[in-house]
């Protein structure tokens, strides 16, 4: 698999209107053609202000791919490298769904880049889409990029040639990750506890992490319960 980096893309905060109000965002992001530093927070220049849901170590790039705007592309939506919010558009990808956690990349500039979590659709999205049910469709697509913690500072530039270092087989994929986190289910069944033990033994991102955990506890507890009726 040949990969590069089609763009680098960096947003500055600007207004999104959401529903009735207006708040700033990070989420319109541009290409830039010059190098772009990158560590452990993030890009450099970059701006990130929905720090309740995004940035942070374990999501401190969001990636997508070109064959998933290929797909949008067809589905009408005119797609732009940085529409959905990506600091690194990514060739020769394929679909971000079929990534796996613990997966990673490697930049011609050194950096190294370890895959944690999908990005999961937000009426920030939608509205910066001028399309209030492009949620909806974003979750129906089951393609959500990818996000990943900085390994190895360094610098990012459009072109730079890609490698990758796959995970075990056994990680979870995106779309599991995707699954689980917008119907509660994993590959079309119930989730049990065992499953979500088997997820968190992975370098999920530390909100996936948090947001496992959370499940666990709850199903523990109601299997608790259901053992002394």
């Amino acid at each position: 698999m040949n990969m590069s980096l089609r763009s680098v893309n960096v947003g500055q905060g600007l207004p999104v209107t959401i529903g009735a109000r207006s708040v700033r965002s990070g989420i319109d992001k541009r290409p830039t053609l010059q190098p772009v530093g990158v560590n452990a927070g993030g890009l450099d220049g970059d701006q990130v202000l929905n720090t309740r849901h995004h940035g942070g170590p374990g999501q401190a790039a969001y990636l997508y791919t070109t064959d998933d705007y290929d797909w949008w592309a067809a589905q009408g939506v005119a797609v732009r490298d940085g529409l959905f919010g990506e600091n690194l558009t990514l060739g020769g990808a394929g679909s971000s769904a079929d990534w796996r956690v613990g997966d990673r990349l490697t930049t011609a500039g050194g950096v190294t880049l370890e895959i944690t979590a999908p990005r999961i659709p937000c009426a920030t999205l939608a509205a910066h889409l001028g399309d209030p049910t492009f949620a909806r469709r974003f979750a129906a697509a089951a393609r959500p990029g990818l996000y990943a913690r900085v390994l190895t500072p360094g610098t990012v530039q459009a072109g730079d040639p890609v490698t990758a270092t796959r995970a075990a087989p056994d990680a979870p994929t995106i779309r599991d990750l995707f699954e689980l986190d917008l119907r509660g289910t994993l590959r079309g069944r119930p989730v049990t506890p065992d499953d979500l033990r088997g997820l968190l033994e992975h370098p999920l991102a530390e909100r996936s992490r948090a947001d496992l955990l959370k499940r666990l506890a709850k199903l523990e507890a109601q299997g608790e319960e259901g053992s002394r009726k």
